[in-house]
C-alpha cells in the first residue's frame, strides 16, 4: 500500500545527540571536557539507552528525562567529570539539541508531498517539545508522539500502536525512520515500512527483522515515498 504517514525517531535521527557535548566542549574553562567529549558523548547516549531497555523488560518505567540524567552521570564518572556545573550545562543543552541540517528541507518536501510527518520517540514530552521548539521543526509535524502515553519504552509494540491510534493507518501505511538499528528492525518487525538511518556505517544488528532500506543521512527519504 502506499505510504500515508512518515514517523521519525527523534535522538540521533533527527537531532544531533553528540552536540551538548560537542558545544559545551568548546566554551572557555571546559579544557577537561575537550580532552573527553567524544567518549562521553557516546558513554552517555549507550548508556542512556541501556537504562531504557532494561526498565522497559523489568517494567520500572521513569519519564526518559531520569534516565538520560543517570546515562550522564555514568558517563561523567567513567571520565572522570567531578563537576556538578558541567552537568546542569551538559543537560541544559540537551533541550536545545539541533536538528541535522538535511532536516528542515526533508520534512518540507514530505509535507509538499501530502504526507503526516510526526516523531515517536522514548522522549519525554516536554524533552521533545524543547527539542521542536529549538530547531524550528515543528511546522512540518501533524504529531509529536512520546512513550509516556503508554509507559514503556521502544521498542515494545504497545509504542509502535501509538501511529495507527493517532492517525487511523495499517502499519505498511506508514514508513517508519530511525538512526537506532535495534528501533529500526523492532519497528521492521511490527509491520512498518523501515529505514535505517546509518550515519555510523555500523554492522547490520542480528535482530528478529531489518529494515527495508539502509541510508547514510536523511536527505532521500522523499525519494522512498
Amino acid at each position: 500500500m502506499a505510504i500515508k504517514v512518515c514517523v521519525f525517531d527523534a535522538y540521533g535521527t533527527l537531532f544531533d545527540v553528540a552536540a551538548a557535548a560537542r558545544i559545551a566542549a568548546a566554551e572557555p574553562g571546559r579544557e577537561a571536557l575537550a580532552k573527553v567529549w567524544p567518549d562521553l558523548a557516546e558513554d552517555w547516549r549507550r548508556k542512556q539507552l541501556e537504562y531504557s531497555w532494561l526498565r522497559a523488560v523489568t517494567g520500572d518505567y521513569v519519564p526518559f528525562w531520569q534516565v538520560t540524567m543517570d546515562g550522564l552521570d555514568w558517563a561523567m564518572e567513567r571520565s572522570g567529570l567531578d563537576d556538578p556545573e558541567l552537568r546542569e550545562r551538559l543537560l541544559a543543552l540537551y533541550w536545545e539539541l539541533a536538528a541535522y541540517k538535511e532536516v528542515p528541507m526533508m520534512l518540507a518536501t514530505l509535507k509538499a508531498r501530502g504526507l503526516a510527518c510526526a516523531i515517536l520517540s522514548n522522549g519525554s514530552k516536554d524533552m521533545l517539545e524543547g527539542a521542536v521548539d529549538h530547531s524550528g521543526v515543528g511546522l512540518y509535524l501533524d504529531a509529536v508522539l512520546s512513550v509516556e502515553e503508554v509507559g514503556i519504552f521502544k521498542p515494545a509494540r504497545a509504542v509502535y500502536d501509538m501511529v495507527g491510534a493517532r492517525f487511523g493507518c495499517t502499519p505498511d501505511e506508514v514508513l517508519f525512520v530511525s538512526s537506532n538499528g535495534w528501533d529500526a528492525a523492532g519497528a521492521a518487525g511490527y509491520g512498518f515500512q523501515t529505514v535505517w538511518v546509518n550515519r555510523a556505517g555500523l554492522p547490520m544488528d542480528r535482530l528478529m527483522a531489518q529494515p527495508a532500506h539502509v541510508l547514510s543521512d536523511l536527505t532521500t527519504i522523499p525519494e522512498l515515498v
